[in-house]
């Protein structure tokens, strides 16, 4: 499948479903709960219906996503890049100790279009262009800007969300205010006081989310992109290919483990996380005692890095101070090992005695997380564009005639932009966003309907 072949602009509705098999699953668990709500709505199975249209939601793809998906799927990789990249899927390491790894299948970060490996780059001039000196093919000057549907899946599933969680909370508000009306109950114990709140409180979460997730794509949409080769000093939005710089590059040993060896990176964070799980008592108001098991996952230690890169468009590299940015996303993690222990005896018993000292509970398992921006990586970037200073170019070897290698980008702030690096390309990172309407105007009329709901009171 080819990019030509998709349609960028998405137009007015674009019916999506999930995939992937997991999210397939939980979606039609979803459509379950909205069947069985439906069917016992009368009965107060509006509250199920509502919640199952909210999962289905949740869990359709943007109008686009579905499309890069299967082009990234079935775009080929250079033999370089396929043999630099890590092992997908799931490894049982050791089935004694339960040790285990999992690569994600699929990474949403990831290149969408085939792009240049090493054995093509010019080892000799990091800031040559490539072959003709074209923008890689999944340049935004090549595939242009894509617009998503002003209403999809999601939008849909969560109109009919809204509906639904308002109707059920009407009913009850009705529904409890003949019941004082009968002298049933109380009005200082009844719960339809909550549910104008409830309702209120759903639409302002979401419309924080939607507000925070359109300012960054709109910031993304709205900027031009620059090439390389003729990027000016100021502020700029860069996409390319992460290369090694003179300082080449970090291979990370996560927590000190040479089995957990992330090669080639630029950029990484990690954490090692310990599944804690502790027995909880509580005693009902007709005294009455029950005893539950609480577990949650508890960061232990971390840590995180960064060398300077080159972002290679095609035209052109150009120097990245990467230790200047304090905004990155480096999207999904890229390995994550689990195992019943630690990776030695004094670890284990030294997390052992922490959990039982501090948590009053046991460590059933233990996870190390990474995430990285590797050499190879698409990458995605606001900043500032600046000169470099003349020693910092004699030092390198260069002779300052090309404008590119004069320059190099830095993570400062300016009005209106807030600089940041993201792993993916801009289609990759605009390919998961949901129109306006599905962002904002939904969750401002959620807020309207609770407001309405304080008129049933």
């Amino acid at each position: 499948m080819s990019l030509e072949g998709v349609n960028l602009n998405r137009g007015f509705f674009q019916f999506t479903m999930p995939y992937h098999w997991l999210n397939w699953i939980a979606w039609i668990i979803g459509l379950l709960m909205v069947i069985g709500g439906l069917v016992t709505f009368m009965l107060g199975g509006g509250f199920l219906a509502a919640f199952g249209f909210l999962l289905i939601g949740l869990l359709s793809p943007a109008s686009l996503e579905n499309d890069l998906y299967k082009i990234r799927k079935n775009a080929p990789q250079p033999n370089d890049l396929e043999e630099a990249a890590l092992k997908n899927g799931h490894e049982m390491e050791s089935w004694f100790f339960g040790r285990s790894s999992y690569s994600p299948t699929n990474d949403p970060n990831d290149w969408i279009l085939s792009a240049p490996g090493p054995s093509t780059w010019n080892q000799d001039d990091r800031y040559a262009p490539d072959g003709d000196g074209s923008a890689l093919p999944e340049h935004p000057t090549k595939v242009g800007t894509p617009i998503p549907a002003t209403l999809s899946t999601f939008g849909i599933s969560m109109v009919l969300f809204i509906i639904l969680l308002a109707a059920s909370l009407g009913m009850l508000i009705l529904d409890e205010k003949a019941m004082i009306e009968n002298g049933e109950v109380l009005a200082e114990e009844a719960a339809m006081k909550f549910a104008p709140l409830i309702m209120s409180i759903i639409g302002v979460i979401w419309l924080l989310i939607g507000y925070f997730q359109h300012k960054r794509q709109q910031q993304m949409i709205d900027t031009p992109t620059s090439l390389v080769r003729s990027v000016a000093v100021g502020s700029a939005e860069l996409v390319g290919q992460v290369r090694p710089a003179p300082e080449k590059w970090i291979n990370v040993v996560v927590d000190g483990n040479q089995h957990r060896m992330i090669p080639g990176c630029v950029d990484f964070q990690w954490q090692y996380e310990v599944y804690v799980c502790r027995k909880v008592t509580s005693t009902d108001s007709e005294g009455n005692t029950t005893t539950k098991e609480e577990c949650r996952w508890k960061n232990v230690r971390s840590d995180q890095g960064n060398v300077p890169f080159m972002l290679h468009d095609g035209t052109g590299a150009i120097r990245v101070e990467s230790g200047t940015f304090k905004k990155k996303n480096l999207g999904n993690f890229i390995k994550q090992w689990t195992s019943n222990h630690a990776d030695t005896l004094r670890d284990h018993f030294k997390t052992e005695f922490a959990a039982r000292l501090f948590s009053d509970g046991d460590v059933r398992k233990h996870r190390w997380t990474a995430y990285a921006l590797r050499i190879g990586n698409p990458v995605y970037l606001l900043g500032m564009v600046k000169p470099r200073s003349r020693d910092e170019i004699t030092n390198e070897g260069l002779d300052g005639t090309i404008g590119h290698t004069t320059i190099s980008v830095h993570g400062e702030n300016t009005p209106g932009m807030k600089a940041n690096i993201q792993r993916g390309t801009e289609l990759a990172n605009l390919g998961k966003i949901r129109s306006s309407a599905e962002l904002l105007i939904m969750p401002i009329v959620c807020v309207l309907c609770g407001i309405c709901m304080f008129a049933l009171l």
